[in-house]
């Protein structure tokens, strides 16, 4: 580790307040169990007070923070046949990856522990969980409200306030985020100075500005505006694939592209890499013209963006897909949907990323409300092509969007799919399904009005649309509403 950083680090930790609960200052005191529960209780506390890091600290005197040295040398501390670093990470649950600096300021030796906030349940040692009240070491249990408030921080700790880079210098984010398509996307001007940026970035949340003068870069930092998101282990799995296949299947490959960047940098270049792909046909039905594209750009737009909005990220490994066979685009995204897919259309969205949603919808890429799925639906209609399918496996979601196909080359799962929808989309507009707005949809004939009245029947058989007036005996004036309208 750069000494000029732990000297910085030291510098801003004897700064701080006498009353601090992430931070703990000692001599000479190196009891191995007395150890063990500060990093329990330092790191609990770091939670409970909004760090992202506590620190145990020994040279430093903890009454007045002058730094006198130690003679503690914790490499050399051995418990039985074990290290100390290595007894206490096996006595922590969960286990941390706390950091042990030794190095020597201004000819005394001084000793830092780094210790990472506790995230999703508190950390015990030796099955015991404790914390820090005022300038004492307490068991958790026996403070019951801030056990409780632990517990709520844990449920509310979203992706985006995660740390994807520390110890960074303000010139290291200048190099790894690419800032000016910040200020262009957000319509600021670009300050004349790095102080400026560094400044802005931190109130955007992009940065976090540590004790030490450097810097953590969030999650939320990097999966916007990263400039190449291989530089961040942990995230790099998350960029946006396009893969385009030869035929109706995953056999041949024809041509595939990974995004490398931030999704506010590279969301535009993959909606226009998608189009640029996608087959066009001459005029079909009203709603096409010559060389029209087989897919409505806006429906691409809208399921792009909620594929990348709506992900869990704590599924690792994998993220957003957008697949292109010949006869149809399977959008796929991790993470199981907050809603109910068949209430797509008319729920308001719930997205276990809303710092990144709400971004998304600052600069425009999405809806400020509702999903968008009306937009879909509407511009599938037009097109006249097949409805989409919503599916849902045990760590995905999925958006199929199909090519067009004729009525008659429909089978039955389709053309309920499809009645359901255009229901669910007229009533989200104040207006009912009839034969005739059916009809409509799927260009059929009015003379043929029975194999609208079918494809009804049919899909109130499956349970998806009911009468919106019972009690009128009138199939030509009937109207129709979704099943939970």
């Amino acid at each position: 580790m750069d000494t000029g950083y732990l000297e910085s680090l030291l510098s801003g930790l004897t700064s701080l307040p006498h009353e601090t609960e992430w931070v703990e200052f000692k001599v000479n005191n190196s009891s191995p169990d007395d150890i063990g529960e500060y990093l329990s209780a330092l790191s609990n506390s770091a939670t409970l007070h909004g760090k992202n890091t506590a620190y145990l600290v020994w040279g430093v005197n903890n009454d007045n923070h002058e730094i006198i040295g130690t003679t503690f040398k914790p490499r050399l501390k051995k418990i039985g046949n074990q290290e100390l670093e290595n007894w206490l990470a096996t006595q922590l649950s969960p286990r941390i990856n706390f950091k042990i600096h030794e190095f020597p300021y201004e000819g005394k030796d001084i000793v830092i522990f780094e210790i990472p906030k506790a995230t999703h349940v508190p950390v015990g040692f030796r099955g015991t969980e404790y914390i820090r009240v005022g300038s004492c070491k307490q068991k958790l249990r026996d403070f019951l409200e801030k056990e409780r408030k632990l517990w709520v921080l844990f449920s509310l700790e979203p992706f985006e306030k995660g740390i994807a880079s520390e110890h960074v210098t303000a010139d290291e984010v200048i190099k790894n985020i690419n800032y000016p398509a910040y200020f262009d996307l957000t319509k600021q001007s670009l300050p004349n100075n790095r102080d400026g940026i560094i400044n802005r970035l931190v109130s955007e949340k992009l940065i976090v500005k540590r004790i030490d003068n450097k810097f953590d870069i969030t999650n939320l930092g990097v999966i916007l505006f990263a400039k190449d998101l291989q530089v961040f282990e942990r995230l790099s799995r998350k960029a946006i694939r396009v893969v385009i296949y030869k035929g109706k299947n995953r056999i041949e490959t024809q041509q595939e592209l990974t995004g490398f960047k931030g999704y506010a940098i590279d969301y535009e270049e993959i909606v226009e890499f998608i189009n640029d792909q996608l087959p066009k046909n001459e005029r079909i039905g009203k709603a096409f013209r010559q060389e029209q594209r087989m897919y409505p750009e806006i429906a691409i737009r809208e399921l792009v963006a909620n594929a990348i909005i709506h992900q869990d990220f704590n599924i690792t490994g994998t993220g957003p897909i957008i697949e292109i066979f010949s006869d149809r685009i399977e959008i796929t995204n991790p993470g199981v949907p907050l809603i109910d897919t068949m209430r797509f259309i008319d729920e308001p969205p719930r997205s276990r990323n809303e710092d990144l949603a709400a971004f998304m919808r600052r600069i425009n890429i999405c809806e400020e409300r509702g999903s968008g799925i009306d937009k879909v639906i509407n511009a599938v209609e037009l097109f006249q092509l097949p409805a989409p399918e919503f599916r849902v496996t045990n760590n995905h979601t999925q958006v199929t969007l199909f090519a067009y196909k004729k009525l008659t080359d429909m089978d039955k799962a389709d053309r309920v799919r499809a009645c359901y929808q255009h229901a669910c989309l007229r009533h989200v507009s104040n207006d009912h399904m009839t034969n005739s707005s059916l009809r409509e949809r799927f260009s059929i004939k009015d003379e043929n009005y029975s194999m609208a009245s079918r494809i009804i029947s049919d899909t109130i058989n499956e349970g998806l649309i009911k009468p919106y007036d019972p009690d009128n005996t009138s199939r030509k004036h009937a109207k129709y509403v979704p099943f939970w309208a």
